[in-house]
């Protein structure tokens, strides 16, 4: 089983020119504020702070990389938070196209809450990330909050909405490490 040792921050990025071009694998995370992408790196580097989770939306707002050994991840800004000014969000956006025209990420984690049909933000991510033809696989997150019956339909909405399989949906719960393995192996497949 593939295992993540010693994770450690890197450096943020405000701008392109920030962007770092490692000489290994970047693997990306996004997801509209609030669902839980620190929570998650935190679950994957089996650390409880290295990134800094926050009980207010919106607090990444820059992209944070991390050495994971084998990989660099790369936390994006969450998007969809309302309580920002537009020109604050419209610089999000931009960041975030930014760093996905470089196409320097090999694979991206795409966060949603599996608690709620995805928002209309998490369709356009995937819309995006299908147009420019970026590989990415689901995380489902915060999936200890469902019922496994609740969890399965909420899986099949998810690929109905996303047009993808539910095999390319993994869900995840920080709190009790549900999917991990699942996570793990599949990084141990991108990374091949």
């Amino acid at each position: 089983m593939y295992k993540i040792t010693n994770a450690k921050f890197i450096t943020s990025a405000a701008s392109k020119a920030q962007f770092i071009k490692p000489d290994k694998p970047v693997i990306a995370v996004c997801g509209k504020s609030n669902v839980g992408k620190s929570s998650f790196i935190n679950m994957l580097a089996n650390q409880n702070k290295l990134a800094r989770v926050s009980k207010d939306p919106g607090r990444t707002r820059l992209v944070n990389y991390f050495d994971f050994g084998d990989f660099v991840l790369a936390d994006l800004p969450g998007y969809g938070f309302a309580r920002v000014s537009k020109e604050e969000k419209a610089k999000w956006a931009r960041l975030l196209e930014r760093f996905f025209a470089e196409k320097n990420a090999a694979h991206i984690f795409a966060l949603c809450d599996l608690r709620h049909d995805p928002t209309e933000d998490d369709k356009q991510m995937i819309s995006y990330l299908y147009y420019n033809v970026l590989p990415f696989t689901v995380i489902a997150t915060k999936a200890d909050k469902l019922s496994k019956a609740a969890a399965a339909r909420s899986i099949t909405n998810i690929a109905a909405t996303f047009k993808c399989g539910s095999d390319n949906i993994i869900a995840v719960s920080s709190q009790t490490r549900q999917g991990l393995d699942k996570v793990l192996e599949r990084i141990e497949s991108i990374l091949r």
